[in-house]
């Protein structure tokens, strides 16, 4: 039975994908330029907004061949809109208008399986056209900053700065 087991984990591994992975740091989050709640706390709203994004570059890091790390250190956060206050002591809301377009500052540096630095930058990346071919159905409150991300990714990859699998 062990044997069986053990067979069938072996079987089941070696379809395995394994991809690139991600590191995200998130320095001095309070003195971002907007990662400010609308209806919800401070520090619920900020861990919500770091996990999506992580998760954001977790994803772009999959595609990645095996074994490359990419490391990331964001050093700002402008998300799309401006929190206001609502009149009559309602909860404040976050209104998307198209001059608040979304902005990330960061480092990062990527390394290949044996730890060698194959690229390194500081990015400033601001999209002014965010409300322009974005979905809002992609399931992810902070779709405009997600497309923002995706968009530098694969301009990475067609400049041949990051490899593909």
């Amino acid at each position: 039975m062990n044997r069986y087991l053990f067979s069938l984990l072996v079987i089941a591994g070696i379809g395995t994908a394994y991809a690139g992975e991600a590191k995200v740091t998130w320095q001095n989050p309070d003195s971002y330029t907007d990662v400010r709640p609308a209806s919800e706390s401070k520090t619920g709203f900020q861990s919500r907004v770091f996990k999506t994004l992580d998760g954001v570059f977790d994803s772009l890091a999959k595609q990645l061949p095996d074994g490359y790390k990419l490391q990331i250190t964001v050093t700002d956060l402008d998300l799309a809109g401006d929190v206001k206050p609502m009149r009559g002591g309602m909860q404040d809301v976050r209104v998307i208008k198209d001059i608040d377009w979304p902005q990330i500052s960061f480092s990062y540096v990527l390394s290949d399986p044996q730890g060698k630095q194959v690229a390194a930058a500081k990015e400033e990346l601001r999209d002014i056209n965010f409300r322009s071919g974005v979905s809002i159905n992609t399931g992810n409150s902070f779709y405009y900053e997600e497309a923002m991300l995706k968009d530098w990714f694969k301009k990475q990859q067609d400049k041949k700065l990051f490899p593909a699998k």
